[in-house]
């Protein structure tokens, strides 16, 4: 039986609940996100397995990292992985669409799946599902909410304003 533990670690857009399986960190969950398990699920608290995760979320939200290198335990389809594989190489302060991810998958056809998996990714801003707009460049679903989408963005691109960009 694995081993789950979870910790709550502060940011800039609410509360953060870590939760790693075996050490390995396997799910960040917003308040108020879509898909958010029972938080029995989130394994005991434990600070422990998360000191690489916080280390880099805070120095992300301080503008000092643009690219996250953590292990991560993800489980998904092999389809949900190959999309949530390619949201880790959009690079920070930019943005794709789903049809263009669907087109770096060579399914062009499959723009509404790529949306579904990366509505299901388990480790927002880590994996960042935040980077994907809409094909005409606007903000479509996030799980953690479009504010917080829209703020996200905004800091990445390193706007005053969230108005400003969207």
């Amino acid at each position: 039986m694995p081993t789950v533990q979870h910790t709550v670690v502060d940011s800039p857009y609410d509360p953060l609940t870590l939760v790693a399986v075996d050490g390995v960190l396997s799910r960040l969950h917003m308040t108020g996100q879509r898909h958010r398990p029972p938080e029995e699920t989130f394994g005991d608290p434990d600070p422990r397995p998360f000191g690489e995760a916080i280390h880099q979320l805070d120095a992300y939200f301080a503008g000092e990292l643009t690219r996250f290198e953590l292990p991560l335990h993800l489980v998904g389809t092999p389809f949900q992985l190959k999309v949530w594989e390619l949201l880790r190489h959009i690079p920070y302060g930019e943005t794709r669409s789903y049809g263009e991810l669907a087109e770096e998958l060579g399914s062009p056809g499959a723009s509404r799946a790529v949306g579904l998996a990366n509505g299901k990714n388990p480790v927002g801003i880590i994996v960042p599902c935040h980077r994907v707009i809409g094909a005409g460049g606007g903000l479509t679903g996030y799980g953690g909410g479009l504010d917080r989408k829209r703020r996200l963005l905004a800091f990445e691109a390193g706007a005053a304003a969230p108005d400003a960009l969207f």
